[in-house]
């Protein structure tokens, strides 16, 4: 007798070694799966097969309508089971939820608790049932259950074995779920930038002919007409032109959100790219009385990048200065050598920058004022596209400032040919 109860002990202890090891694997396998229905399959076949019984089914809390329903069961199809609503206050599930409790009962179908709904549908028969709840963090998101020992009745074992793995499940179940809601956020997102993508590239594309039209008759009117006339023909032009520049800048955004902006590289002067860019500008600048300063330390640095490419990037630089400097102020173009790199910066005595926002001046349509106080134009695009246009050819750009008040200084990093 005496070795008949050391056999049985140490083969309890193996089996107890084995479920171990299989809660460590499961463990494992938990933390590193994160679709949420490969995840619930394994919890039920898993549980299923560490306390030997016919079925297990997880049954999760569905906050908007308070209720628990079927997110899994073994050998059922859990589309059909999740129509089958679980009452909170009047079946089992509902009192191991409610009370936080594990619950053991070796004849479930006696218990007038038992929802016998869901044993009618998918023609299944509870005689033992043992169910633990599934905490995560300070609350309980649902309920394990294991159903129909094989051999004897549910033990405090088996209940042990239960509530670890429904800890581990709720854990892994709360991942994905927050994976799964992630990438319905990120899909919405990519879906409304694709239309507003679009619809740039649209209103670009079908602006353009009436655009060239207005302007066209007014470069006719303009040529034609004396007095009065050429003046009322000059400012339609002058808007026309501007226009046709916001168009330009939608073209070039949509460009670059869809990876299709073509880049030529050549090797040329970055004096000579500044001197381009500088040309596009200084008329801007002498309408404000606005005094454009060279501090250039290196000549005849090379780089290799599409000269048009990087102009256009330091010509909205250079707009983005004029646009936020007072009238009759500096605005200063400096650049020097680093190594094998080039330092080039555009510092105005404007509005500055709060330091919060230093790095969402970049984003698209942003804009420090209030849409409805703006003080200052422009579609909130132009550093987004001077951005892209650096960083598509290896380049660096950000923005510094001491605060409101104090000016800002925009900052590039090429590398040298």
């Amino acid at each position: 007798m005496i070795t008949l109860s050391k056999t049985g002990q140490l083969r309890a202890l193996e089996g107890r070694q084995k479920s171990l090891m299989r809660l460590v694997e499961l463990s494992v396998i938990l933390n590193s799966t994160l679709d949420l229905d490969e995840l619930l399959q394994l919890i039920t076949e898993t549980a299923t097969e560490l306390l030997e019984c016919e079925a297990a089914s997880i049954l999760l809390y569905d906050e908007k309508n308070p209720r628990l329903y079927f997110a899994a069961a073994t050998g059922s199809d859990p589309v059909q089971l999740a129509e089958i609503p679980v009452p909170i206050d009047s079946s089992l599930a509902g009192t191991i939820f409610r009370t936080n409790q594990p619950l053991v009962l070796n004849n479930a179908g006696q218990d007038p608790r038992h929802y016998a709904l869901v044993s009618d549908r998918v023609k299944f028969k509870v005689g033992s049932l043992l169910g633990v709840p599934m905490p995560i963090k300070d609350r309980t998101m649902g309920v394990l259950e294991a159903i129909n020992k094989r051999e004897g009745g549910f033990t405090d074992g088996d209940v042990a074995i239960l509530s670890v793995t429904a800890a581990h499940a709720a854990i892994a179940i709360n991942n994905a779920r927050l994976l799964r809601t992630t990438q319905q956020a990120l899909e919405k997102v990519k879906v409304t930038n694709q239309i507003k993508s679009n619809f740039l590239a649209l209103a670009s594309h079908e602006l353009r002919t009436p655009l060239g039209i207005i302007i066209g008759y007014a470069t006719f009117l303009q040529s034609g007409t004396r007095g009065e006339s050429t003046e009322h023909a000059n400012h339609v032009l002058g808007a026309a032109s501007q226009m046709r520049s916001l168009l330009d800048q939608m073209k070039n955004l949509t460009l670059l959100q869809s990876d299709e902006m073509e880049m030529r590289p050549i090797k040329i002067s970055i004096q000579d790219v500044l001197n381009f860019a500088l040309d596009e500008i200084k008329y801007s600048a002498a309408r404000r009385d606005m005094q454009l300063v060279l501090d250039i330390q290196d000549d005849h640095v090379y780089v290799s990048l599409d000269p048009e490419k990087t102009t256009l990037a330091f010509v909205n630089l250079l707009n983005n200065a004029i646009r936020f400097s007072a009238e009759g102020s500096e605005i200063t173009i400096g650049m020097v050598k680093e190594d094998n790199r080039v330092l080039i910066w555009v510092r105005d005595h404007g509005i500055g920058i709060p330091v919060d926002k230093l790095q969402k001046i970049f984003e698209e349509f942003y804009q420090i004022e209030p849409p409805n106080t703006r003080h200052y134009g422009g579609l909130g695009i132009g550093l987004t596209i001077a951005k892209g246009l650096i960083e598509a050819q290896g380049g660096s750009i950000w923005a510094e400032s001491e605060g409101e008040g104090k000016g800002s200084t925009f900052k590039v990093i090429l590398r040298t040919a």
